[in-house]
């Protein structure tokens, strides 16, 4: 059983497995740095500690972001989508937010499915 806030839990649409998508962005720049995946002990963990926890869903356990890379997340704010299908988390990033060493998930022109006119 999760200690996340009724009243915040009432409000998440999740997906049949439980998780609500969660998308970082830079407190400092806006700049979308990565989406990763929250159930609802992933979200009070965050809540709470102001340190960014994900649910791996390869792994199927929960994660701290940098707690092995010191590539970390501390939360600045927590919002909720409309819908509350998605939660979006401004945060001071330090170091890359990308596992693979990009400073965002985003960032390689190899990505970009359409461009601005």
């Amino acid at each position: 059983m999760s200690s996340l806030d009724p009243a915040v839990a009432a409000r998440l649409k999740r997906t049949e497995d439980g998780l609500v998508a969660a998308i970082a962005v830079d407190d400092a720049t806006g700049d979308v740095l990565m989406l990763a995946w929250m159930d609802d002990e992933a979200l009070h963990r965050t809540l709470t500690t102001r340190r960014a926890t994900y649910y791996s869903r390869s792994r199927q356990q929960l994660w701290v972001k940098g707690e092995t890379s010191g590539h970390t997340q501390h939360v600045r704010e927590v919002r909720i989508d409309c819908d509350g299908d998605a939660v979006l988390l401004r945060v001071d990033q330090v170091g890359p937010a990308c596992h693979t060493g990009a400073p965002t998930c985003f960032d390689t022109d190899e990505r970009v499915l359409l461009a601005r006119e």
